[in-house]
């Protein structure tokens, strides 16, 4: 069984989202996703979630393409990580490309496109501006 990891905030769940997690899917029979908790969301990105770490992690858990749900606590703790699921592949959007390739002697590592004009950052923006 080869087992496949991702990590990200999942914050504002959209098709983005869901396209970089079905891709994931596909190059493994077992897709496991760390969701960035509260405190390391506003470590890396200066601002809250809008949507808490349980509530982002039982959007997850539903998806079908999605085989398991942890909370990433730090980002240095990815090769923790990687050990306790036993992971083949970790999978990150093209916007980290270089970031984890120290990790490449754990398992293979692969940065995937992002969605073209969506993003959390953009969906807010549209929801500011519409106010």
């Amino acid at each position: 069984m080869k087992t496949v990891i991702t990590f990200g905030t999942f914050d504002l769940f959209h098709v983005g989202h869901l396209n970089i997690l079905t891709r994931a899917r596909q190059f493994g029979d077992r897709l496991v996703v760390g969701v960035s908790s509260d405190a390391l969301n506003i470590h890396k990105k200066g601002r809250a979630p809008i949507y808490d770490q349980q509530d982002r992690m039982h959007i997850l858990e539903e998806l079908k393409c999605v085989d398991d749900v942890f909370l990433e606590e730090s980002l240095e703790l990815k090769s923790d990580y990687i050990r306790t699921f036993n992971a083949d592949v970790l999978v990150m959007g093209d916007d980290w490309a270089g970031r984890f390739d120290s990790l490449s002697f754990l398992c293979e590592v692969m940065y995937l496109p992002r969605t073209p004009s969506i993003s959390t950052t953009s969906v807010l923006e549209i929801v500011k501006r519409q106010k």
